[in-house]
């Protein structure tokens, strides 16, 4: 099993997250990035490298960012988390 490291915006954005239902369709999603890394859509122009994972939960969209890393194993490292809007911009302005 892969191991998941968390960015800290990622970390504040989970812990702030009271909805149970939709922090366990986060772990959810965790849970299947850790069996198959390349389960994401792979990003393409300024976010090359980082793969997008989408949550749909009460007709809103979810997203959960993270890249692959090859040491000593592979090493899954969430970057950001959040809702839809605004989200890879604020994504770009991270990654800079």
């Amino acid at each position: 099993m892969n191991d998941v490291r968390f960015l800290p915006p990622a970390q504040k954005f989970l812990k702030k997250l009271k909805d149970k239902k939709l922090k366990a369709l986060y772990r959810e999603a965790i849970e299947a990035i850790r069996e198959d890394p390349f389960i994401g859509d792979a990003k393409t122009g300024d976010l090359a490298g980082v793969y997008g994972y989408d949550i749909y939960y009460n007709k809103t969209n979810y997203e959960l960012a993270y890249t692959i890393e090859v040491v000593d194993g592979t090493v899954i490292v969430v970057i950001m988390a959040g809702t839809r809007e605004n989200f890879y911009d604020e994504l770009k302005r991270y990654m800079k």
